[in-house]
């Protein structure tokens, strides 16, 4: 895998990181799997703001995550914005202290329906691993869905374990306003809102 598409054989897929010029297919995917995860309503993303923060090749220091596509062999050109494209994994760095070691995260696989079955997930979780080795990285982590078995059978068939032990937190909108102006205090380990006690 290369910044540049790579040529492909009649009958494989070609794997490139995006450009700038592939913004609307990525957004288009995103909606995609939002739709598939039954949270449509949840994506505020616009061209505007994935363009001000994914990294692309052509500024590869500019952004927080990187996006590969997925392009079927019919593909006759993976690098114009019109080919049909299959599939996507957008992801980030992440750092492990207890292993002094960096990592990726996946944010988001998604394969369209069309193309599901033909190994194209396997091909994008082979090349972020391949990633994750390249940067000397110890661990390639995401979430799943719990009501999505299909998902988790396929994981766990590539060698993924599950995190049962591990709750996944999150603070946002206007959870996150009230804690970066330290409006949330903690009584007892009860959190509610109000100024917290320098």
């Amino acid at each position: 895998m290369t910044d540049q598409p790579t040529p492909s054989t009649s009958d494989e897929p070609t794997i490139r990181y995006a450009t700038e010029d592939d913004v609307p297919t990525i957004l288009t995917l995103i909606h995609e799997l939002a739709t598939y995860e039954h949270a449509s309503s949840s994506v505020l993303a616009t061209p505007a703001s994935l363009l001000a923060t994914l990294t692309f090749p052509s500024n590869p220091t500019h952004g927080y995550a990187r996006t590969l596509l997925i392009f079927p062999p019919s593909s006759s050109s993976s690098s114009s914005p019109d080919a049909p494209c299959a599939g996507m994994a957008l992801f980030f760095p992440n750092y492990s202290t207890w292993r002094a070691a960096p990592g990726i995260y996946l944010e988001d696989l998604y394969v369209r329906e069309q193309y599901r079955g033909r190994g194209y997930g396997t091909r994008l979780l082979r090349e972020l691993a391949r990633e994750t080795e390249r940067i000397g990285g110890k661990r390639l982590e995401w979430s799943v869905l719990r009501w999505n078995e299909p998902s988790l059978r396929f994981y766990e068939g590539i060698g993924a374990e599950r995190l049962e032990e591990w709750v996944g937190m999150r603070v946002e909108g206007e959870g996150l306003g009230r804690l970066a102006g330290g409006e949330v205090r903690v009584d007892g380990g009860k959190a509610g809102v109000g100024k917290v006690e320098e």
